[in-house]
């Protein structure tokens, strides 16, 4: 049962700030470097990927605005699947952990299942376990999975 007090959670300035840094922008559409057959599928913007062709450019502020859109599937799965009363940091960082590993990953997660124990020092410990991918540890993630803990943990100005 999801927590009401989360249900107007949206990300703010800081995590997306946080996933802007993270993702990186590309103006010019590149090919899924995971992929080396056919490059699928392309992405642009900050990690965008819905109709992306070889070729496709964007402004920054396109980019913003795409990634405004996909955060949206990340936003929605925290507020259903988390049970307790979120910080807006907490909620920030949980929505770039989503936006990078999916909603069923999180579901499925041992982070979500300490945190909706009201354990949430657990939960924050479990960022650094998704720091893996096809090929073993990534530093990329390892440094993602930090951010997002000490996002998680951060006190609210």
């Amino acid at each position: 049962m999801s927590h009401p007090a989360n249900s107007l959670l949206v990300m703010s300035d800081t995590g997306l700030d946080l996933i802007k840094v993270l993702e990186g922008l590309e103006t010019e559409a590149y090919p899924d470097p995971g992929n080396r057959v056919t490059g699928e599928p392309w992405t642009i913007g900050y990690g965008h990927t819905r109709g992306v062709s070889r070729g496709n450019t964007c402004t920054e502020a396109q980019a913003t605005d795409w990634l405004r859109e996909d955060l949206q599937a990340a936003e929605g799965a925290v507020r259903h699947l988390v049970d307790v009363p979120l910080t807006q940091m907490q909620f920030d960082a949980l929505a770039s952990f989503v936006f990078n590993v999916g909603p069923s990953a999180f579901a499925n997660s041992t982070l979500l299942r300490r945190l909706n124990a009201g354990d949430a020092a657990g939960a924050a410990e479990q960022f650094k376990r998704w720091n893996r991918g096809a090929d073993g540890i990534l530093p990329g993630l390892v440094a993602r999975r930090a951010a997002e803990r000490d996002l998680f943990l951060s006190q609210e100005a």
